[in-house]
């Protein structure tokens, strides 16, 4: 996906700075919208010996080369081992920490006393930066107060009000917004993606994240949780948890019980829009259920059951039995219906 393609008045935005750039950039924006793709693509052409006249990186230098192999001397990417692409769960073995460590922010000290290639630029690149532990926001806070000569800090981050106050205010913000949704659609549409309207409709218009809804629905569980969901009172708890077990077991990853809480957070807030005469926002063809459904539920229990899931959403991130949890959570659901 062409990310500069979906933000070209961002990429504008941030080659305005190379004549005089902040030692920290901080891009923020929802979920899913390319953010990280876009700043890697800045570091590129910031390294990159003969950069193109939209600032974009040649792809053939010796620069380009070390960037593109994840070796170049004055770049250092900080994730959570969990983004890696080469981490991998076997069983009985730890599961890939899902934070930048603080041993990661002291990794760099070796990497600020040693000079840069060619008289150049050092580029840091933290994402996303709110999986920073307390410890090593702490240690990267010292580093953004006294930034070595010639380093750039590009921070992403699509929560940025968990960042400590104090290393916001040391950074230049760039926001990324939602791009239009005519252009979004025809990004995946090239990209050869099928229903492209209604994935960014549930990816709240974040291409990239309806890309990998995509990719995760190839089983088509986001319909089989909507009709099912569409039953109201009707519906079988125990019979829809069994059905969405199976598909996160076949899944191998791609489906998660957080996606399945995701989605039903989304079709409460469809609920809650339809009971005040409003258009759904992510659910588009279930629009005329949705309408139907919220009548049968009293405001104030659509507001609690809401309060709820936000708990579950954090629940789901836990190594929990996926039968069980699913069972409680579609219970829940049919007992909106309770007269």
């Amino acid at each position: 996906m062409n990310v500069i393609d979906l933000h070209a008045k961002v990429w504008a935005g941030l080659q305005a700075r190379r004549k005089q750039l902040p030692h920290s950039l901080l891009l923020t924006g929802q979920k899913g919208l390319g953010k990280y793709e876009l700043a890697r693509r800045f570091a590129a052409s910031l390294l990159c010996e003969s950069p193109s006249i939209e600032g974009l990186a040649c792809g053939k230098c010796l620069a380009c080369n070390w960037f593109e192999q994840g070796n170049h001397p004055d770049f250092r990417l900080l994730q959570p081992d969990s983004l890696c692409e080469e981490a991998e769960v076997e069983d009985g073995k730890k599961k890939p920490s899902q934070q930048i460590t603080i041993d990661q922010i002291r990794g760099l000290d070796d990497f600020f006393n040693i000079g840069t290639h060619r008289g150049g630029l050092r580029i840091i690149l933290i994402n996303p930066t709110e999986a920073m532990n307390r410890n090593a926001a702490n240690s990267l806070l010292k580093s953004l107060e006294e930034p070595a000569p010639g380093t750039l800090f590009l921070l992403v981050s699509s929560e940025p009000m968990r960042l400590l106050p104090t290393i916001r205010s040391r950074c230049q913000v760039v926001p990324v917004p939602v791009p239009p949704i005519r252009l979004a659609e025809k990004v995946l549409s090239d990209l050869g993606i099928a229903q492209a309207e209604r994935l960014l409709a549930m990816a709240g218009g974040s291409p990239c994240l309806a890309m990998a809804l995509a990719n995760s629905d190839q089983g088509g569980w986001l319909d089989l949780l909507a009709a099912r969901l569409s039953n109201g009172r009707k519906s079988d708890p125990l019979a829809l948890a069994a059905e969405l077990e199976k598909v996160v077991k076949d899944s191998k990853g791609k489906v998660a019980l957080k996606h399945i809480t995701e989605a039903m957070q989304k079709w409460l807030v469809d609920l809650t829009l339809a009971k005040n005469g409003l258009s759904v926002r992510y659910f588009l063809p279930q629009q005329n259920i949705l309408s139907g459904l919220a009548d049968m539920i009293p405001a104030a229990r659509l507001i609690q059951s809401y309060r709820a899931l936000i708990v579950r959403r954090q629940e789901a991130e836990q190594p929990l039995n996926a039968r069980l949890f699913l069972e409680s959570l579609f219970l829940d659901y049919r007992a909106l219906f309770a007269n």
